[in-house]
């Protein structure tokens, strides 16, 4: 059963900005657009790489290895290499702390 876990607080992440984040055994790329906080797993479904440390334009993440592109709202391929979308987690924002269901 998916529980939500505590994972960050709201001015932990700038607007524009990612960040790692272990969730029960999960690496998880939590962002910020624009003060709305998404979530998706941290691995490049191309070659594995870190996607918390991609560049962000607007609702895009771009893979820092190898240039492929997803929407940080739902996972799915923007641009390639990448073929296949990257899970999306689900979010819920309180006032301050930022939870992840996994």
């Amino acid at each position: 059963m998916a529980d939500f876990v505590k994972v960050a607080k709201t001015n932990d992440i700038e607007p524009g900005q990612a960040r790692l984040v272990d969730v029960k055994g999960k690496r998880i790329a939590l962002f910020n657009v624009d003060g709305q906080f998404f979530a998706l797993d941290n691995t490049c479904t191309h070659r594995g790489g870190p996607l918390a440390e991609g560049e962000i334009s607007g609702h895009e993440v771009t893979c820092p290895w190898h240039g492929a592109t997803f929407d940080i709202r739902t996972g799915e391929v923007v641009g390639p290499p990448a073929r296949q979308p990257v899970p999306r987690y689900n979010v819920r924002v309180s006032e301050v702390d930022i939870e992840i269901e996994v």
